[in-house]
């Protein structure tokens, strides 16, 4: 006997659903941007892309704070 598991939402689902469970990973970024998790990366390493902060090893970011990075870069291109 199978029991079902509840579904996933995938990255971007849940960061406009509201804060979930759960901090978001370098994939979840770049899958959010559709762009390459190596851009991800760079983006940390040159201080451009959202804030993210880590727990051990692992990289981690907020999702209040990317819809806050993502808040600032529409209101610096509608300022443009």
């Amino acid at each position: 006997m199978t029991t079902a598991r509840p579904e996933q939402p995938d990255a971007l689902n849940t960061l406009r659903a509201g804060l979930p469970d759960h901090y978001l990973t370098p994939d979840d970024i770049a899958e959010i941007f559709d762009v390459p998790k190596e851009t991800v990366y760079q983006w940390r390493k040159k201080r451009t892309g959202p804030p993210g902060f880590r727990i051990g090893k692992h990289l981690r970011y907020d999702p209040a704070d990317v819809r806050a990075y993502v808040a600032g870069r529409r209101k610096a291109d509608a300022a443009a």
